[in-house]
């Protein structure tokens, strides 16, 4: 995996192969991220990576000035790559080694980007819980946006403050935002 822009454009990030991870392809991250450079400054953004994985994502985030980004995940081998990821590059990254749904019960605060890549083999019921959750506990700020990617297999344009999709070959990101 590379990071595809900003201040360590280029850089190729080598994760274990015994990490139970599926990177979102330098494609379709590109996409994602000129969606998110139209609607928001990075330097000014705080970020929430749920299933964090490789932490791809949020090194993308950080190597574009992001200041405040927290991953979360279940796993501590990728807990412990993303923090020595991070120490490497000098990021600005927390961690936190928590199952998903679990933390988004009893999480606070407000994010302006939250970006969620659960397991693409998930049940739809499973991934109907991480809007549910966002909302519920009002964990996005007034203009922000929860990102969900998922298989072009599955259908989120049906949940409640569900925006629009983009897909990119087999991947598929719902963008979810606050009504009003």
């Amino acid at each position: 995996m590379r990071i595809i822009s900003g201040q360590y454009k280029s850089r190729k990030i080598i994760a274990p192969k015994n990490l139970p991870v599926r990177p979102t392809t330098d494609m379709a991250k590109e996409s994602l991220f000129n969606i998110i450079n139209n609607n928001y400054y990075f330097d000014e953004v705080s970020v929430l990576d749920l299933f964090a994985g490789t932490g791809n994502i949020s090194y993308e985030f950080a190597s574009r000035g992001t200041e405040t980004i927290t991953c979360v995940d279940q796993d501590f081998g990728c807990i412990k790559f993303i923090n020595q990821t991070a120490n490497k590059f000098d990021m600005p990254i927390n961690t936190i080694k928590s199952d998903v749904f679990k933390y988004l019960e009893k999480a606070s605060g407000s994010y302006d980007i939250i970006f969620a890549d659960p397991p693409y083999n998930f049940s739809e019921e499973d991934f109907a819980k991480i809007p549910e959750l966002v909302f519920a506990n009002n964990l996005l700020s007034e203009n922000g946006m929860l990102i969900v990617e998922h298989s072009k297999h599955t259908n989120l344009n049906n949940l409640e403050n569900f925006s629009y999709l983009k897909s990119y070959g087999g991947n598929v990101f719902s963008f979810f935002e606050v009504e009003g």
